[in-house]
């Protein structure tokens, strides 16, 4: 879901592998967006989360990764917003 140049994805019940690919998708689509919000939850474990944070903190097209209110959500900063 696109609002506002934010993408939402919900990777609730993926595998790692498949959060993966999902993100780096959206990151090859991501023209125009600002940013990428990543639910992942955390009641079933961290795994995604820790994944998430690890792989995409060093990402040459991450500026920065932003932790949400709950621990459930993870955003990835794509640019500034101006």
């Amino acid at each position: 879901m696109i609002t506002g140049g934010i993408v939402t994805l919900d990777l609730h019940g993926c595998t790692t592998y498949q959060a993966k690919i999902a993100i780096d998708a959206a990151l090859r689509r991501s023209r125009g967006v600002y940013r990428l919000r990543l639910i992942h939850g955390y009641h079933g474990g961290t795994a995604l989360r820790d994944m998430i944070r690890k792989t995409y903190g060093a990402h040459a097209g991450v500026l920065r990764v932003e932790f949400g209110l709950n621990g459930g959500e993870t955003d990835l900063v794509l640019r500034e917003w101006t």
